[in-house]
């Protein structure tokens, strides 16, 4: 490779190496390995514009292996995002702008918040469905206004992790062809050689997916890698695999190759050692020579051309298709869903007894025409969780306009997919029952950490199931998802509810939602109220100023507190029933609304919910009861099961008198 080449990826090496070394922690090995594939990737084969990271049309990075996070960065103060010598000094510090693995929102060009392994690889396949949906929707003759690529970089760990597995399986299936994922194999874990755990043949694996798979022999060699890569994009009915074969730790005579490579500063030594292997014109920390700043800004230049080419075709595609351009401000307007606050028909409903999962599918369906870019699936569950949306046709090879997603059994790549997709701009749910939320949680944390509105519909959501016996009845989920900082659960009890559950999620800008939905049939509420969309109301008062006690419900056990209030008026107690549908929200409202809803005052109070019961005692205080699960339930009909577990309106009853 030429010199200023050369000089342009040892850049990134000896950055990633000071900056690591500076913080006396984090990875090394990775950046080192792979700054090779990094820098002819972004300098010659993808379309990025520094200037505007946000370009709709830019090709999509995601570095899966989010551990070797100095490599991004390195790339990020080079091209001119906008990142300083100065936050590369404070890598992994305090208020920095480069924390120890890369985080969406926090740094600008970061694609996606990674860390955990795969979870990149997840995202990057929704990112890549996402353009093939859009391309599809919006592209005409000659106007290929959406045209771009996905490109994910990770190592054997992102290999290992079942995930990955999950997801290129679908993407494999679903023909993806601009997805193009890199390798990086260096045969090195943190416990030594790759050889103790993981001696499949990645390759193959691939193969059977459906992937087209090209190997780099030499991954240094930028002639090479680029051949990989054009080769890799030449190939639109597949995505690719590109085995990148790389050394960890590259440059550094003592560390190359070797496990300590992986996770530690290489120690001031050996960055000496590595800038006189690589022969770095300097010694100082964090030096670049201005020909590299200057080759950087070059390229940078260059890519700014690619966006201003894109802009031109752009403006003629919307003047001769202004629908289309209609459409497409329609489409990425995430606040589209707003009026439906005052739409009658939105809020409307049949007043008999009806399950929230199939009152849930009524008001998606209502949703599909007012929220255009709304897109999401099952794990194969969408007969049962009822989140098929009609007319709205099936995403597949064949057809990518289809806005109903199949993920197969695949919970957990289903989550990172759709974290991907609406990261991408699109208003993605997913959907599975609720005790297999399990499989769902860590990407569900990553939607809360990325401030991201992905929807997670859960159906089947108690005892409530029934039959299928304590596999598959959820009791410690709700407390699970509860305990997730910037999560709203909604457990709605009614179609007002249910359908006040969906329009805060599909009007959230930056938290995730889950709603958490029955089998069973439940009874209309005459008291419920668009006052769900605060978290928590008082659905029926007592006649007095202050009520003798307080019961608090959610879901199916809200009707169960009405007719307990009814059976204690009779005997001269006279109670308030609280529904919270969100105990997430209600805490976000303010200390007037709290207090007028659960006044401090009143001590008597009885939580009622057919799940566990963590997180109930700031509610129902030292004094208060909770009739919750203490076990995992049982099969047997439903009916049951909330009968011989104390749910049940004399059980109801006996706690109030308890408490007062």
């Amino acid at each position: 490779m030429s010199d200023i080449n050369t000089m342009s990826v040892n850049a990134i090496r000896v950055l990633a190496a000071d900056a690591v070394q500076k913080a006396n922690s984090g990875h090394p090995g990775l950046p080192l390995g792979s700054a090779a594939v990094a820098y002819e990737l972004w300098a010659k084969h993808m379309n990025h514009n520094p200037a505007n990271p946000d370009w709709p049309n830019r090709d999509r990075f995601i570095l899966s292996g989010g551990h070797g996070s100095t490599l991004l960065y390195s790339l990020l103060h080079l091209f001119g995002y906008g990142l300083t010598k100065e936050d590369l000094m404070q890598f992994r510090q305090l208020d920095s702008l480069t924390p120890g693995h890369p985080e969406y929102r926090h740094t600008r060009g970061i694609e996606a918040t990674t860390g955990p392994l795969g979870a990149g690889m997840g995202m990057a396949v929704g990112m890549a469905m996402a353009e093939a949906h859009l391309a599809a929707k919006f592209n005409r003759e000659g106007y290929p206004i959406i045209d771009h690529y996905t490109y994910v970089l990770g190592g054997d760990g992102c290999m290992m992790e079942g995930i990955s597995s999950e997801a290129f399986s679908l993407a494999g299936t679903l023909g993806l062809g601009k997805l193009i994922v890199f390798y990086d194999s260096n045969k090195i874990s943190i416990e030594g050689s790759t050889d103790i755990a993981f001696t499949e043949d990645v390759k193959k694996r691939f193969e059977a997916f459906g992937f087209q798979t090209l190997v780099v022999e030499d991954g240094n060699d930028l002639e090479e890698i680029g051949r990989a890569i054009e080769a890799a994009k030449a190939d639109r009915t597949r995505p690719t695999m590109i085995t990148v074969k790389t050394q960890i730790g590259y440059g550094c005579p003592a560390k190359q190759g070797k496990a300590s490579a992986h996770g530690e500063p290489l120690g001031a030594d050996n960055v000496k050692a590595l800038r006189e292997n690589l022969g770095w014109p300097s010694d100082e920390a964090f030096y670049v020579p201005d020909e590299v700043y200057a080759n950087y800004r070059e390229l940078a230049a260059d890519k700014a051309k690619v966006e201003d080419e894109w802009n031109r075709m752009f403006g003629e595609y919307s003047a001769k298709y202004p629908e289309m351009r209609k459409a497409w401000d329609e489409e990425f307007d995430m606040e589209i869903a707003e009026k439906l606050i005052d739409d009658e028909e939105f809020w409307a409903y049949e007043d008999k007894p009806e399950a929230t999962r199939n009152l849930s599918g009524v008001v998606l369906n209502r949703l599909k025409n007012k929220v255009p870019n709304l897109i999401g699936g099952a794990a194969d569950l969408s007969p049962s969780t009822k989140t098929y949306m009609k007319d709205m046709g099936d995403f597949s090879k064949d057809d990518y306009t289809g806005r109903n997603l199949h993920f197969g059994v695949r919970e957990l790549a289903m989550a990172a997919i759709g974290n991907g997709m609406t990261l991408h701009g699109l208003r993605a749910f997913v959907s599975t029952f609720f005790v297999f939320s399990d499989y769902v949680k860590p990407m569900a944390r990553l939607s809360s950490i990325m401030r991201i509105p992905t929807a997670y519909v859960l159906t089947h959501d108690s005892i409530g199931v029934g039959e299928d016996g304590p596999t598959h009845e959820p009791i410690e989920q709700l407390a699970m998802l509860r305990s997730m900082p910037n999560f709203h659960v909604f457990r709605p009890a009614d179609a007002t509810e249910t359908i006040a559950a969906w329009y805060s999620a599909v009007n959230s800008l930056e938290t995730p939602t889950a709603l958490v939905l029955t089998r069973q049939n439940l009874p209309q509420l005459a008291g419920s109220s668009k006052e769900a969309l605060k978290g928590a109301y008082v659905l029926e008062d007592s006649a007095k100023e202050v009520p003798d006690a307080i019961i608090i419900a959610t879901g199916s056990e809200v009707s169960l507190a009405v007719e307990a209030k009814a059976e204690l008026a009779k005997e001269g107690v006279d109670v308030r029933v609280v529904s919270m549908p969100c105990m997430d929200i209600f805490e976000e409202q303010s200390e007037e609304y709290k207090e007028s809803v659960l006044p401090k005052n009143v001590r008597a109070r009885v939580a009622v919910e057919a799940l566990g019961d963590f997180g109930w005692g700031k509610y129902v205080g030292l004094d208060g009861k909770t009739i919750t699960m203490k076990g995992f339930g049982a099969s047997a009909p439903a009916a049951t099961l909330f009968k011989k577990f104390g749910f049940t309106t004399e059980n109801v009853v006996a706690a109030v008198k308890s408490v007062l």
